[in-house]
């Protein structure tokens, strides 16, 4: 899951870019970066761990809802509201069916079929593709040499990781194809919200708890459409989507704010080159997945492809 504060984030970030805290935090930044990537790593795991009980629209469904249980009590202890006007709600609906909804919706079906491995690594893509579309969508994203290159480059640790020269053998191509639309979504979707809500008068907490209530609603309306109430509640799954949607959705959005706030954009998104490499290590060692050499080698390439596109060049007096 990827950056709040650009266009081409992960995951999981649901706001637009946070304004500076006044309060001195607790914990050093250094731990709260550490506890942020921890967390949107094992978000992958717990994914897989919730679909093993519930239907890919119920995963989702209680991670929403769960997180917007987290930002309710958010914004009741720091006495903030929810947005007002019928513009910036349906703006916010928008946002929340392109970076909730429907990304996590798609990373749900996508772990029926694929590794938490996997679906992490295909994450790391969104920096990808929010650069290209920036380059078009959005004026003040100029291409320079070095950004093209990596743009390049990420896409050539795409096919790696595919086994492009295999022919893609052995690959679940919808699982995978639904796993990078996902991570597709999120670009589009801060781009939407660059155009419509930036510089909104409303607080990122505000914004980003109506964001989630309404994906929340949507998710809410769809579901008994496609699913069924479960015969039985299976308790671990239960417990994963709980935590999920506590701390994957909901805590992590609180941390990010504040991390971001004291160290700023740049530092605050290298979270997500941090993700794939959790989301394979947690894989790995407790579900026991297990990956061919292209998938960490094109990982690797996919991630310096990333950290290309984000140098920004230098400013002339």
């Amino acid at each position: 899951m990827s950056s709040v504060t650009s266009p081409t984030a992960s995951a999981s970030r649901p706001a637009a870019v946070p304004a500076s805290s006044s309060s001195r935090p607790r914990l050093d930044w250094r731990l709260r970066f550490g506890a942020l990537s921890l967390i949107w790593g094992f978000s992958f795991l717990l994914i897989k761990v919730g679909t093993h009980g519930y239907a890919p629209f119920q995963v989702t469904l209680g991670r929403l809802a769960f997180g917007t249980a987290v930002l309710a009590v958010a914004m009741a202890v720091r006495r903030e509201r929810l947005p007002r006007g019928l513009r910036t709600w349906g703006h916010l609906a928008v946002a929340g069916f392109l970076l909730n909804a429907l990304p996590f919706s798609l990373f749900a079906f996508a772990e029926l079929t694929i590794p938490s491995t996997l679906a992490g690594i295909c994450n790391a893509t969104s920096p990808l593709c929010g650069m290209a579309l920036s380059l078009v969508a959005l004026s003040e994203d100029r291409p320079t040499r070095l950004r093209v290159a990596g743009l390049g480059l990420g896409f050539l640790g795409v096919l790696t990781v595919l086994g492009a020269w295999q022919g893609f053998h052995g690959l679940d191509a919808r699982g995978t194809a639904l796993a990078l639309l996902a991570s597709l979504s999120y670009p589009v979707g801060w781009i939407y919200v660059r155009r419509t809500l930036a510089g909104s008068s409303h607080s990122n907490l505000s914004l980003t708890g109506g964001q989630l209530l309404l994906a929340t609603l949507q998710l809410a309306v769809v579901t008994p459409m496609f699913t069924s109430v479960p015969s039985e509640f299976a308790v671990v799954p239960l417990l994963a989507i709980a935590a999920l949607g506590t701390l994957g959705t909901g805590l992590a959005v609180l941390i990010q704010y504040d991390l971001v706030a004291e160290v700023g954009p740049t530092t605050g998104q290298m979270v997500t080159y941090f993700v794939p490499v959790i989301a394979a290590a947690a894989g790995i060692a407790i579900l026991g997945e297990t990956l061919t050499w292209s998938t960490p080698v094109g990982a690797v390439i996919v991630l310096a492809g990333a950290a290309l596109t984000q140098v920004r060049p230098k400013r002339t007096l």
